[in-house]
Order: C-alpha cells, then sequence, then structure tokens
C-alpha cells in the first residue's frame, strides 16, 4: 500500500511539473528560398519558388513573385521562363537537346542570384502499367515500369487524380424568390467533378536488382468508404528518371517530412539541395533540380470494378426535413417561410401524392449543392 501511494505522488507531481515546450526554431527570422520543378526536356518545364515559413504562423504558403528565371545549356543556350500564377513560372513550347546539362538562374526581386548545379538528362522509360489490389480497406493503386537498358535504376512518381461524384440528395427543384420552379439541366447540382495531387514523395529504386524493374510501386491507397470511388476515378501518374544524387536528395527529403515523430523513426538529417545563392554559398537553398524526359499514364476505375457492397461516407452530417404547404398541426404555409425566400437554397423535392405536391423535402446546401466542393464541368480526357 506505501508503494502505491508513493507511485501516485510521483506521477501527479510529474504531471503537474509540465510546461509548454516552444524551440526557437519554431520562431526563426529566417525564410530560406524553396525551389520546386524539374527541367521538363520533352514537355512544359514548371518551376515554383516559394519560401519557408514558422511553424507557428497562420500563413501556410509565401509564394515568391516577380522572380527572373531562366534554363541554362551547357552550350551556352538560355530560354527564359514566364511568370503564370502566383510563385510559378514555366517554360512551354521548347524541346531541349537530350545530350546536354542544364542548370536554372533564379534572381529574385531583392537581386539575390541563385544557380542550380549542371545536370545531365535522363531519358525516362515509360511507364508500363498502372493498376490496383483489393486490400481489407479498399484499393492500393500501384504503378509498374522498366528500363531495358538497365540504365535507370533511380525513380520518383507524382500524380494528379480526378474523380466523379454527387450530392448526399438530388435536388430538383429550385426557388426563384417567388415560388417553387422545376430545375432545368444547366442548373442541376447533383453530379460534380473535382480532384487533387500527389502530397507524398513517392521513390522506387531497383539499384540492388539483376534488372532494372519497378514491380508494383505503391502509389495510393484508396479507402472504400471514399467518395473518389463511389462513380468513377482517374489518375494521371507522371514518372521521372532520377540520378543517384537527386534520389538521394528526396529519400532525405522524404525521412525527414513524412517519416518522424515516433521514437523508432531516423533522426532527422541535412538535407542538401543543388541549388545556390551565387554570392553566399552558405545560404540554405531547399530544392534539387533535375533534367530529362517525362513518361505519364492514366488510367480510369469504374464503381462496377469494385466490390457492391463498398458505400461512400458523406462528408457532412446531412438529414431531410419537410416544408408543408398547410402544416399539419399549425396550417403554417412552411414553402413560402422556409423555402421560397431563399434564392441559393437547394431544394430536395418530393410529391406527396395527389395533383400536387403537399410540400417538400429539404436540406443543407452542402448536401445538394456538389458545386461547393466541384466543378459541374466534365474535363476534356474522361471518357
Amino acid at each position: 500500500m506505501k508503494n502505491w501511494k508513493f507511485l501516485l505522488f510521483i506521477i501527479i507531481i510529474s504531471v503537474g511539473c509540465k510546461k509548454p515546450y516552444n524551440p526557437k526554431v519554431i520562431n526563426a527570422p529566417s525564410s530560406y528560398l524553396v525551389v520546386e520543378g524539374v527541367i521538363n526536356t520533352n514537355d512544359v518545364t514548371t518551376i515554383k519558388l516559394s519560401r519557408t515559413v514558422n511553424l507557428n504562423s497562420a500563413v501556410t504558403t509565401n509564394p515568391v513573385n516577380d522572380a527572373t528565371i531562366s534554363v541554362e545549356s551547357d552550350a551556352g543556350s538560355s530560354y527564359g521562363l514566364t511568370s503564370s500564377v502566383a510563385g510559378t513560372y514555366t517554360l512551354s513550347g521548347t524541346t531541349l537537346d537530350n545530350t546536354r546539362k542544364y542548370r536554372i538562374r533564379i534572381k529574385t526581386e531583392d537581386n539575390k542570384e541563385y544557380l542550380s548545379d549542371f545536370v545531365q538528362t535522363m531519358v525516362t522509360p515509360p511507364i508500363d502499367s498502372i493498376g490496383f489490389n483489393l486490400t481489407g480497406k479498399g484499393i492500393q493503386i500501384y504503378v509498374n515500369t522498366h528500363d531495358p537498358k538497365n540504365n535507370t535504376h533511380y525513380y520518383r512518381f507524382d500524380y494528379s487524380e480526378t474523380w466523379k461524384f454527387h450530392s448526399k440528395y438530388n435536388s430538383a427543384f429550385i426557388s426563384n424568390g417567388v415560388g417553387i420552379l422545376y430545375r432545368t439541366p444547366d442548373q442541376d447540382i447533383y453530379t460534380c467533378f473535382t480532384g487533387n495531387t500527389s502530397s507524398t514523395i513517392l521513390l522506387g529504386s531497383s539499384a540492388k536488382l539483376k534488372q532494372d524493374v519497378i514491380y508494383q510501386n505503391p502509389v495510393i491507397a484508396i479507402e472504400s468508404t471514399s467518395e473518389k470511388i463511389e462513380i468513377k476515378y482517374s489518375i494521371l501518374v507522371d514518372e521521372y528518371a532520377l540520378t543517384a544524387d537527386a534520389y538521394k536528395f528526396w529519400g532525405n527529403l522524404k525521412k525527414n517530412t513524412e517519416q518522424l515523430g515516433s521514437i523508432f523513426d531516423a533522426e532527422p538529417s541535412e538535407i542538401s539541395g543543388n541549388i545556390h545563392n551565387t554570392a553566399n554559398a552558405t545560404e540554405p537553398v531547399i530544392g534539387y533540380i533535375s533534367a530529362g524526359t517525362v513518361s505519364s499514364k492514366r488510367v480510369f476505375i469504374s464503381n462496377t470494378q469494385l466490390p457492391q457492397s463498398w458505400y461512400p461516407t458523406y462528408p457532412y452530417s446531412c438529414e431531410l426535413d419537410s416544408a408543408w404547404f398547410h402544416a399539419p398541426h399549425t396550417g403554417e404555409n412552411q414553402v413560402q417561410d422556409i423555402l421560397v425566400p431563399f434564392l441559393a437554397l437547394p431544394v430536395s423535392a418530393f410529391f406527396n401524392g395527389g395533383p400536387g405536391p403537399a410540400g417538400y423535402l429539404y436540406s443543407d446546401s452542402q448536401c445538394v449543392d456538389c458545386t461547393i466542393r466541384g466543378t459541374k464541368q466534365q474535363p476534356a480526357f474522361w471518357q
């Protein structure tokens, strides 16, 4: 009994002595340049510039605008990029020689200049196939590729995904401020499209294999309850061949950003890229510029390919309520009072028998209006 009391006393004291830990790095004033992108020799080159933000900052993105960026070859050629959206610069309509080495030159608005190292162009082999396996929780999408010349060995992948979905309820009627009308086809808000892009670092290596083959490399896992696969889903996978140094950079970045948090994870390590301030070699610059071709492949997955027992979980709590022209207990015209005045309120309606409706069923906008989370415009690539 005495031992138990002593243990309890120690626990109480330990909990009571907890203090918040605010390391200096959270409020560090430094803001480092972040460079993202690949010199794409067979398509559009896109370079994104931003600066790091403090961990406790309310701002999550800090794009760098008004910079000047060019791609330079070891033969002396230079190609300027143009600015599109905030912090994004592109070079299109230019085919680069795959036998040359390339780098980028950046000049920021504050007249700082940055250069990446010259890198050899890597010719990326085609993607063989994209498939999926059924798991206990949903599907695991994977990619297969190989290099018959046995020259690549190091790969990086990213993806953009698009899916067709519908709102929880189908709204057949709409208010015009005076009464309730049938929706016209162009007013339909039941079916939409939306999408997402990869947010994790996806790598593959055959360096320890006799053949340069990447087999069923995981891309993304999708739960059986996800809206992504309730109707039809599409994924476009991009493949990049890497040098050993580039693969090491991306591996360290993945470890430092995605594989920390438990006592069993590896300790964070320094991330050394290949971009430098020309006047101050000690300034940290985050990023690694590679050059080469990009291979892409798109596939579609229909719900008819998946178990019929899978049913999506809607992201909102949705319920239907009734609005009567003549409420049974109060005689109130709830349609006029609740539905008609709200021009933007979608209405899900069903006739209640007889020559006309006795009232309507209605729900919150997010439960019947798919355009809150997507667009009605079908993508050009959709099949």
